[in-house]
């Protein structure tokens, strides 16, 4: 279903069974670009709320979703089940990977990877400037890398080229100032290790719907 307030830009492909709210634009052009000029592809069963922007060049896969008033940037690879919650920012040339959650009011710049699985907290902040407004700012970009299964707690935040180990546990407000081994907990400014993964009870309880 698609809502008679909506603005679908020319060479966008949307899947079977989408439900699109009001106000939502997808394939707004990126700055310098004709309309229609990239193709934005969105696989099926997408739900896409209200106010959501979408830019073109995004290629993302089957039951995506987003929260109200959410923001996507150009030339993005977004995986299946990516979830994208109200009024976060995805900026451009980001890599979600499968089962990506990233709740509300998050920040994710450009060139940062997610990798399959993990959990991104409200409120989080990912960074890759440096050095802001130095000469050469935009040209020392550091993504940010979350590994597999990897849970970043509300409110922290991730300085530039930081690597996230598969299933590491950032705790919230931490602020991850270096790489996060694969399995740890890290808590605090600047975060430190406390703790491991598989000595945390709750994440071995067995599924009681499963």
């Amino acid at each position: 279903m698609q809502h008679s307030t909506c603005v679908i830009y020319p060479g966008v492909e949307i899947g079977a069974d989408a439900r699109i709210g009001a106000f939502v634009v997808i394939g707004e052009p990126a700055r310098g670009r004709a309309i229609g000029a990239a193709n934005t592809c969105i696989g099926a069963r997408a739900v896409i709320r209200s106010h959501t922007v979408i830019y073109d060049g995004n290629q993302i896969g089957d039951d995506f979703q987003t929260g109200h008033g959410a923001l996507i940037r150009e030339d993005n690879r977004i995986g299946h089940r990516v979830s994208i919650g109200s009024h976060s920012i995805v900026e451009h040339h980001v890599v979600i990977e499968d089962d990506v959650r990233i709740h509300s009011n998050a920040f994710v710049p450009e060139f940062s990877v997610l990798e399959a699985g993990c959990w991104i907290g409200p409120c989080v902040v990912v960074t890759n400037a440096r050095y802001p407004r130095s000469p050469r700012a935009k040209e020392r970009l550091e993504g940010v890398r979350i590994e597999r299964n990897a849970r970043i707690g509300a409110g922290a935040v991730l300085l530039p080229g930081v690597q996230i180990g598969a299933e590491a546990l950032v705790g919230a407000g931490a602020v991850v100032t270096r790489h996060v081994p694969p399995g740890a907990v890290v808590v605090g400014n600047p975060a430190r290790v406390i703790n491991t993964i598989d000595r945390i009870a709750a994440y071995h309880e067995q599924d009681s719907a499963g």
